[in-house]
């Protein structure tokens, strides 16, 4: 079993790797403690030096940056192994946000697990955390990541999604998110969306509305969108009970399960009282 040690006491930045949450725009949006790991780190990787560069400028850190990102974090993995087993401090940073959140990371984080070197999260920034907060939906909720370039890939996970009863979380290029408007319709009819834009910077836009009165983006917007759907609606009819398929499923459940918990599971899906249902399922077992 690892076990993972946090920081001295003294404050002293113990050897290890840090993966360190940086602003998701604003950068003045960055932690005291991410300060510190940072000036403390002998290497810092990046995703991009010139991003990186910004940040660290602004607050004069001067440890030396690594480049690692998904073209070539497999080939500097043998190497960054060697720098933390030689008792360095290594902090890991995306180009906004939490690293390994739909970003590299992970393969490094699992190789140093294999080779029992500690492994530090230094909290922070999260674009898919803030854009939840705004949202107003349902605190429950799935984050996919990024979508795939391929079409018939889209609608493919659009329709899994579709079938979770949670908030769904995705980051999408304005160009494919305006490609993707009919399915978005499609397949999440009768929801609401928030649409996030350039989060925490001077341009920030979100935009609030139902699904199905989605327009497409004029020009395409710069950046990346984060995109919150609201959880699945319920139906708010008895009609789901009455018809007849759903007649003959019940009568087979009677068979199995006690009326009570057919009426739980039944509840699960509608806003029709619990005291109909059961009543609805009990007369359905006494019928000859």
């Amino acid at each position: 079993m690892m076990i993972i040690h946090s920081e001295n006491k003294n404050n002293k930045v113990k050897n290890g790797l840090y993966i360190v949450a940086t602003p998701i725009g604003n950068l003045t949006d960055i932690t005291l403690r991410a300060l510190d790991v940072l000036k403390k780190s002998d290497f810092i990787l990046c995703e991009d030096t010139r991003i990186s560069k910004n940040l660290l400028d602004r607050y004069e850190i001067k440890s030396k940056l690594i480049s690692n990102h998904k073209f070539n974090e497999r080939k500097n993995l043998s190497k960054i192994i060697d720098i933390l087993k030689s008792d360095h401090v290594v902090s890991l940073i995306s180009d906004a946000g939490t690293p390994s959140v739909s970003d590299p990371g992970a393969i490094l984080i699992n190789e140093c697990v294999e080779n029992n070197i500690n492994i530090f999260p230094i909290s922070g920034a999260s674009a898919v955390s803030t854009a939840v907060s705004i949202s107003g939906f349902n605190e429950k909720y799935f984050f996919y990541g990024f979508f795939p370039e391929k079409n018939n890939k889209l609608k493919e996970d659009f329709e899994k999604l579709a079938n979770l009863n949670s908030c769904i979380v995705f980051f999408i290029s304005p160009r494919k998110f305006n490609k993707s408007i009919k399915n978005i319709k499609y397949y999440f009819s009768g929801r609401k969306i928030l649409i996030c834009r350039e989060m925490t910077k001077f341009y920030e836009e979100y935009t609030r509305v139902n699904v199905d009165d989605l327009e497409p983006f004029v020009p395409d917007p710069k950046g990346e969108l984060t995109v919150v759907i609201s959880e699945k609606l319920k139906e708010k009819n008895s009609s789901l009970i009455l018809k007849e398929s759903d007649k003959k499923n019940i009568q087979k459940m009677i068979k199995k399960l006690s009326i009570k918990d057919i009426t739980d599971l039944i509840s699960q899906n509608t806003d029709v009282p619990k005291k109909e249902i059961y009543n609805y399922c009990l007369r359905l077992k006494n019928e000859k």
